[in-house]
């Protein structure tokens, strides 16, 4: 009997033993509190405790009280170029100031149509479109008056020109304008995509070359005027039928800034590039009224900030970008021809810019004036 009960004592001594060794006291050496420092994305909390109506969780995020929502922004160059990092670049940082909650849908390489197309599109109010990066040139033919001085031959002498009119009160002034003429659009930020030149089928040395050419624009008519007073024929050709417009002798030519005439592998049929610089492709960024109207007002700061930022980020890469892709071209064989004097082409153009000035003298002046 004695036995027996010495046996039951010590099974429950052993079992008190084995419960004892499952329990451990919280580790506190790395973090301050029971949470091991890998698993906590926030300061420990301190040693008093709360009381448990007012205790939150140290590394609890605060959830967003915004609404979830995706913009689909249209562009028609592929994402390599200097606008379609810019176009990254600004969703990125939508992405990141918003959390998430905000989200840019970028149909790049022209998927959704031409940048006529596209603003066709948003402009109609069909909802499928909700942004896009276009060139300043793009809404003349859509009533931009202001937006046609921006793409007058010979307006910019430099790039530091173009960032002075860009980040100058002028510049907001412009961005506005379609949505105050009631077009249902307005510009978000601006940016550059380096000087548009022309290039060719042909072989060409200088501006008479171009003369009697067949040279693909869009159709609007600073773009008309500059071709014609170049002696060449100007032919309204869509952007995604460029290629293959060249390729079978539609058009003898065109033109475009160096990045996007590179990514676009003109090269391959159009093999001959003309440094003339005759406008810098202005660019802005523009949403529909619709969905600016759409978003609370916490949304629209975080667009506009990420605007700023992607603005900036073009200006830091656009000059370097053109460069690495000249030099590129020109090992490539391309048959870059240098322009040392641009008076010719400019007096050559003189009557575009007088024809397209009308009634704007005064505002076409301060841009001119903002030259350093």
């Amino acid at each position: 009997m004695k036995k027996k009960i010495l046996s039951i004592m010590l099974a429950l001594t052993m079992v008190i033993s084995v419960s004892a060794c499952g329990l451990k006291s919280p580790d506190t050496s790395s973090t301050g509190s029971g949470t091991p420092a890998a698993d906590s994305g926030a300061a420990a909390a301190p040693a008093e405790s709360k009381p448990a109506d007012t205790a939150a969780p140290a590394d609890t995020a605060t959830p967003s009280a915004e609404p979830e929502v995706t913009l689909v922004y249209a562009e028609v160059n592929p994402l390599d170029t200097i606008v379609g990092q810019t176009a990254t670049a600004f969703a990125d940082k939508v992405t990141e100031l918003s959390g998430g909650s905000i989200k840019i849908d970028i149909q790049a390489s022209g998927v959704l149509g031409s940048e006529n197309d596209v603003l066709d599109t948003m402009l109609g109010g069909g909802g499928t479109i909700q942004m896009s990066r276009i060139s300043a040139f793009a809404l003349t033919s859509y009533g931009g008056e202001k937006s046609m001085l921006l793409s007058l031959p010979y307006t910019f002498v430099n790039r530091e020109h173009f960032w002075s009119f860009a980040t100058s009160d002028l510049a907001s002034e412009f961005l506005l304008e379609p949505h105050e003429n009631g077009s249902g659009v307005r510009g978000l930020f601006y940016g550059e995509e380096g000087f548009r030149h022309f290039f060719t089928t042909k072989e060409i040395a200088g501006m008479e070359d171009l003369a009697g050419m067949k040279l693909r624009v869009s159709n609007d008519p600073v773009m008309n005027g500059l071709v014609e007073s170049l002696g060449a024929n100007p032919t309204v050709v869509s952007f995604n039928e460029l290629y293959s417009a060249l390729q079978t002798g539609v058009v003898d030519g065109a033109e475009q800034p160096i990045a996007n005439y590179k990514s676009n592998a003109f090269p391959e049929v159009a093999p001959n590039l003309i440094l003339d610089g005759h406008t810098l492709g202005a660019i802005q960024v523009i949403i529909t009224d619709e969905a600016w109207d759409s978003l609370t007002e916490e949304q629209q700061k975080i667009i506009v900030e990420a605007g700023e930022y992607a603005s900036q980020f073009n200006r830091q890469i656009s000059e370097d970008a053109e460069n690495e892709v000249l030099e590129q071209l020109k090992a490539d064989g391309v048959n870059v021809v240098e322009v040392s004097d641009v008076t010719p082409w400019q007096e050559a153009v003189k009557g575009v810019i007088e024809e397209n000035t009308k009634g704007q003298e005064e505002l076409y002046q301060k841009i001119l004036d903002l030259a350093k």
